[in-house]
């Protein structure tokens, strides 16, 4: 018996048709609700029309929302389409099939994670490859994962370095002899990473602008300055603590012992 293809009523077109055309519409929302639609009801046919989309999707929700799709169908029939999208000449296919991967979550996907990823010349492909690499890897591979990682500090802006961070985070304790050898690095910004990152592997709640603050100064002024100046820092502030607390109770009549 041939195949039904649900038809469109109102247009007389196909409804696969028409949710492959709604993908590339000029309003994102008509391509968001498409994607929507799509992942509602995940048939395997849509698999070529949502990672090709992937490629050249310019809105982030949009993308986001395909993606979603994709791992509504089986991984099966997912895993080897994102596999083929990482040797993409371009750097969204790549960044987006690294982001897609992420959300399904198959360890078997860590094989595919290749140095030159995690060293991509495009930071939004490097530091999706940074979080996946650190959610897919073996325990027992996390300390080289560590040691390919430490090479990209200092990298990139705020947001390059947070990712990065991020990742040796979710790495955990493993981390911190990788980390520790690159804060003596000669490039402060290296440095300074390196020392941050360290800070808020050990306390994750640590804030990212403060442990850079910090991390910055102590390159700066060396360590042992540094701790002298925390400390004198901390006595002055102690001073003036006793000293306001002694002229309050003089004013309020109140012995000083």
């Amino acid at each position: 018996m041939p195949e039904v293809v649900p038809i469109d009523t109102a247009s007389g077109i196909p409804q696969h048709a028409r949710l492959v055309g709604a993908l590339g519409a000029e309003d994102s929302s008509v391509r968001l609700q498409a994607a929507l639609a799509i992942g509602s009801n995940p048939d395997p046919g849509f698999l070529d029309a949502l990672a090709e989309r992937c490629a050249v999707e310019p809105d982030f929700f949009v993308r986001d929302m395909l993606s979603w799709a994709l791992t509504r169908l089986s991984p099966e029939v997912t895993l080897p389409r994102m596999h083929q999208e990482l040797d993409s000449g371009h750097a969204q296919a790549r960044s987006q099939a690294l982001h897609t991967l992420s959300k399904i979550g198959d360890r078997s996907a860590w094989a595919w994670i290749t140095r030159d990823m995690l060293r991509d010349a495009d930071d939004e492909v490097a530091r999706t490859a940074w979080r996946v690499a650190a959610a897919l890897v073996p325990e027992d591979e996390k300390e080289d994962l560590a040691a390919e990682l430490v090479l990209q500090l200092g990298r990139g802006d705020r947001n390059m370095r947070l990712s990065l961070s991020r990742a040796f985070v979710d790495l955990g304790g493993v981390v911190e002899p990788a980390l520790e050898r690159a804060a003596e690095n000669p490039d402060p910004a290296v440095a300074a990473h390196a020392r941050a990152t360290v800070l808020l592997v050990q306390d994750p709640e640590t804030g990212f602008d403060a442990a850079v603050f910090e991390a910055e100064r102590t390159v700066a002024l060396g360590p042992e300055r540094a701790a002298a100046a925390t400390a004198a820092a901390s006595g002055v502030a102690g001073a003036e603590a006793t000293t306001g607390a002694t002229g309050a109770a003089k004013a309020a009549g109140t012995p000083d012992c």
